[in-house]
C-alpha cells in the first residue's frame, strides 16, 4: 500500500484523523466503570457530581488527552532520529533518550528532593539529551565513525546502563520505589492532566518545528554532499533535528514515564503507507503513534480487569516481535 498522490495522501490523512477522534471518544467510554455517551456529555455540559461524571471528567478525558499527546510526540520524535541517524532501528527508547530522561528524573527526586512539574520537565530533557550526546561519542569513535550499528550498539549499552543505575538507586530507597515504579513502567494512567500542561509548550512548538524540517530531511535523505550541493546547512538540519527530538522524547517521559517501541512501530507503519516523503511522515507518524497509544491504552484496561497493565506493557508486547522482523529484514544495520 502506497498513496502516492497528494489527494490521495490528503484524504489518508483526513481519515486518519477522525480515526483518531473515535480513539479518543473510545478511550473516554471504555474502562472499568461504565459510561454511556450521555454521561459523557453531561459531564461535560451539565456536571452533577455523579461517580460516573467524575471519573469522565477527572480521569478518562484527561487520560485521553495524554495518551493522544505523548503517542504522537513519540512517534515523531522516533522518525527523526531514524532521518537523523540513517538507522531504521533508531528510536527513543533503543538510543536511550528515555532512560536518561528517567535517570535524571530519580536522581532530582532522590538526591535534590526535586518534586516540581517544571523540575521534572527540565530533568527529563537534559537526561535526554546527555544520553543523546553519550550514545553519539560513543558510535563516533574509531576509524569507521559513525555507522548504524555502531549507534545502535551504543544505544543499547547506555540504556542498559542508565535502566541498570535507576533501579539500583531505587533499591536503595523504598520510599521513592513506591512512588517511581509505576510511573517507570510507563503509563498514563492516573496522570494529573497538570502533567501535560507543564509540557504541551514544549511538544506543541517541537512538534509545529517538526513539520517544516519534512523538506529539509527529504533534502538530507539525498545524501551530505547532495544536500551541502544544494545549498542546504547540514549541520544547522541535523542540530534543530536534535534539538527536537530532545523536546518530544524527554517531553513524553517526563509526563508518562518510558514508553518504549511506539517511535519505533509508527514510522515504518507510516513509510508502508505513504513511502519517503518526509513532508507527510511527520503528519502521519504523529496521528498513528496517538492512535496506537490510544488503542494500547484501552486495551491495557482489560487484560486483567478490575487492574490494569501499564501501557509501556502493552507497547513492549507489540513492539518485540515488531523489532525483531526489522532487524532481520535490515540485517546489514546488525
Amino acid at each position: 500500500m502506497n498513496l502516492s498522490t497528494p489527494l490521495q495522501r490528503s484524504l489518508g490523512l483526513f481519515l486518519l484523523i477522525l480515526l483518531l477522534i473515535l480513539c479518543m471518544c473510545l478511550s473516554v467510554l471504555m474502562g472499568y466503570t461504565n459510561t454511556g455517551i450521555h454521561t459523557v456529555i453531561n459531564a461535560v455540559s451539565h456536571f452533577n457530581g455523579s461517580n460516573e461524571q467524575i471519573v469522565v471528567r477527572t480521569v478518562r478525558i484527561p487520560r485521553a488527552l495524554i495518551a493522544t499527546a505523548i503517542g504522537s510526540s513519540l512517534a515523531i520524535s522516533g522518525l527523526l532520529l531514524q532521518a537523523l541517524t540513517k538507522n531504521p532501528l533508531a528510536s527513543p527508547d533503543i538510543i536511550g533518550f528515555n532512560a536518561g530522561a528517567s535517570f535524571f528524573i530519580v536522581i532530582g527526586l532522590m538526591l535534590f528532593s526535586i518534586n516540581s512539574l517544571q523540575g521534572f520537565t527540565w530533568l527529563a530533557f537534559l537526561g535526554a539529551a546527555f544520553s543523546g550526546i553519550i550514545v553519539y561519542l560513543l558510535a563516533s569513535a574509531g576509524r569507521d565513525g559513525l555507522t548504524p550499528m555502531k549507534l545502535t550498539l551504543a544505544g543499547a549499552a547506555i540504556a542498559a546502563m542508565f535502566a541498570s543505575l535507576t533501579q539500583g538507586l531505587l533499591v536503595l530507597d523504598e520510599q521513592a520505589l513506591e512512588q517511581m515504579l509505576f510511573w517507570l513502567a510507563g503509563s498514563v494512567q492516573g496522570r494529573d492532566l497538570s502533567l501535560l500542561q507543564a509540557v504541551l509548550p514544549y511538544l506543541v512548538g517541537a512538534t509545529a518545528v517538526s513539520l517544516f524540517l519534512g523538506g529539509k530531511l527529504n533534502t538530507l535523505a539525498m545524501g551530505e554532499e547532495v544536500a551541502l550541493g544544494l545549498g542546504q546547512r547540514t549541520g544547522t538540519v541535523k542540530l534543530i533535528t536534535a534539538v527536537v527530538t530532545i523536546l518530544l522524547a524527554g517531553g513524553a517521559v517526563a509526563v508518562a514515564g518510558p514508553i518504549g517501541f511506539v517511535g519505533l512501530i509508527i514510522p515504518q507503519l507510516a513509510r508502508f503507507v505513504i513511502g519517503n516523503d518526509y513532508r507527510w511522515l511527520i503528519p502521519y507518524s504523529g496521528v498513528l503513534g496517538a492512535v496506537l497509544l490510544l488503542l494500547a491504552d484501552i486495551g491495557a484496561r482489560y487484560v486483567i480487569m478490575p487492574e490494569e497493565v501499564p501501557v509501556g506493557i502493552m507497547t513492549a508486547i507489540l513492539g518485540t516481535p515488531f523489532f525483531i522482523y526489522i532487524a532481520r529484514r535490515k540485517g546489514e544495520v546488525l
